[in-house]
């Protein structure tokens, strides 16, 4: 299962980790969110060691999505050493989601 990462844990568990990371940003009201999430989770388990993959909930979490412009969701973001070096907004194939991961390895 993907990391739940939030306002107060996402500098530690993204901005300061020594791994690519993925974050899904989400709702539970939303429904193209929901067909994401277990392809999110299956990435988490297929990038264990390799990767952090999280999802950080925009309604319990509004500093992160502020921050980070999150207007549209689902909305994935990939971040290497801190810095967004990728973003994926919408529901798309894992193979995209991968693809853009491995770039980051």
């Amino acid at each position: 299962m993907a990391l739940e990462i939030t306002d107060a844990n996402f500098e530690e568990v993204v901005l300061k980790a020594d791994k690519p990371v993925l974050v899904d940003f989400w709702a539970e009201w939303c429904g193209p969110c929901r067909m994401v999430g277990p392809v999110v989770d299956e990435i988490s388990k297929e990038y264990e060691g390799k990767a952090i993959i999280g999802k950080v909930n925009v309604d319990n979490n509004p500093q992160i999505s502020t921050q980070f412009g999150i207007r549209n969701i689902p909305a994935l973001l990939f971040f290497k050493n801190g810095e967004v070096v990728d973003k994926q907004v919408g529901a798309v194939p894992k193979s995209v989601l991968a693809g853009k991961l491995d770039k980051q390895l």
